[in-house]
C-alpha cells in the first residue's frame, strides 16, 4: 500500500494500492470497450432502490468474459489493466486462434502467463476446469452455479471460494461469506484467488474521493427529524429509543432473518453464513 506524508487532513489517513510495477498498460483495448449509463441505484422505472449512489466520474465499460466458452484453446495474457467498474485487475487474453478477450486475473498471474479452459487443465492459477476435477481444499474463483451459466461467485478483489467436498454429483463450496453451498460438479471454476488483494485496505482519506467513485453521503438517522426516521428528534443527542434497530421505514434489522423461507436455493445450502456477534470469533 502507498501512504502519504500528512501535508493536509485528507492526506494524513489516505492510502492507495500501488499500481506501478503491476499494471502494464494504461489505455484499454478499443474493440472491447463501449460507453454506458450506470443505473446509480435506480430500477427500470427510475426510482431509487439503493440509496447513496450517484454522480461520480464517467467510466468506459470493458467487456469482461465470464462465459469462458472457448474450450481447449490456449490463451496468453499480454497485459494487466485497471478496470474502473470492478475491484479486481483485468488482463487482456489473446487465444491461439487470434481472438482477444478481457478476463479477471488471479493473484500471481502476470503479463506473459498462459492459461487454458479445459476439462483436463493443469491445476495452476488461471486455468479453468470442472469442479469434479478440483481437489478438496483448493481455492477457486469465477465459479459457476450451474453448468454453462457463466461465472457468478467470487469475482471481486482478493476473494476466493474453497472446495470443501465432492460427493453424489455435487461439490460443496465454501463461499467468501462463510456459507457452504452445493453446486453441480459439472460447473466450471478457475483455480486461484482474485488479484488486487490489498483493495480492502484502501482508505479514501476524504469525502471528495468517495464522490469521484459515485458514493453519495449517508446521513445518520439520529441526526434527522422524527418525521424522517424512527431515531430522529429529541433535544441534543439522543439514544435510539426503540427496543430493536430499525431502518428508515421502520423495518427491524438486527437479528431478524430476512431470507425468503421457501426460496428455491434453500435445498443447496449446507451451512448458513455466520452473522452477528459470532462471525469474527469463529471466522
Amino acid at each position: 500500500m502507498k501512504t502519504y506524508k500528512p501535508t493536509s487532513k485528507s492526506r494524513r489517513q489516505m492510502t492507495n494500492v500501488v499500481y506501478r510495477g503491476v499494471l502494464t498498460k494504461t489505455a484499454p483495448e478499443k474493440s472491447l470497450t463501449h460507453g454506458y449509463k450506470r443505473s446509480v441505484g435506480r430500477n427500470s422505472q427510475g426510482r431509487i432502490t439503493t440509496r447513496h449512489k450517484g454522480s461520480g466520474h464517467k467510466r468506459l465499460y470493458r467487456e469482461v468474459d465470464f462465459s469462458y466458452n472457448k474450450k481447449d484453446i490456449p490463451a496468453k495474457i499480454i497485459s494487466v489493466e485497471y478496470d474502473p467498474n470492478r475491484s479486481a485487475f483485468i488482463g487482456l487474453a489473446v487465444y491461439k486462434d487470434g481472438e482477444k478477450r478481457y478476463v479477471i486475473l488471479p493473484q500471481s498471474v502476470k503479463a506473459g502467463s498462459d492459461f487454458i479452459v479445459s476439462e483436463k487443465a493443469e491445476l495452476k492459477p488461471g486455468n479453468r476446469t470442472m469442479l469434479k476435477n478440483i481437489p478438496v481444499g483448493t481455492f477457486v474463483y469465477n465459479v459457476e452455479l450451474k453448468q454453462g451459466g457463466g461465472a457468478k461467485i467470487a469475482r471481486s478483489a482478493g476473494i476466493f471460494a474453497q472446495v470443501v467436498a465432492n460427493a453424489e454429483g455435487q461439490t460443496n463450496i465454501k463461499m467468501p461469506s462463510t456459507e457452504v453451498r452445493k453446486v453441480s460438479e459439472l460447473a466450471w471454476a478457475s483455480i486461484g484467488s482474485v488479484s488486487n488483494e490489498e483493495h480492502h485496505l484502501e482508505n479514501y482519506g476524504k469525502a471528495g474521493r468517495s464522490r469521484w467513485k459515485g458514493i453519495r453521503p449517508t446521513v445518520r438517522g439520529t441526526a434527522m427529524n422524527p418525521v424522517d426516521h424512527p431515531y430522529g428528534g429529541g433535544e441534543g443527542r439522543q439514544g435510539r429509543g426503540t427496543r430493536r434497530p430499525k431502518t428508515m421505514w421502520g423495518k427491524v434489522t438486527g437479528g431478524r432473518k430476512t431470507r425468503t423461507p421457501k426460496k428455491y436455493s434453500n435445498v443447496f445450502i449446507v451451512t448458513r453464513r455466520r452473522t452477528g456477534k459470532n462471525r469474527k470469533a469463529t471466522a
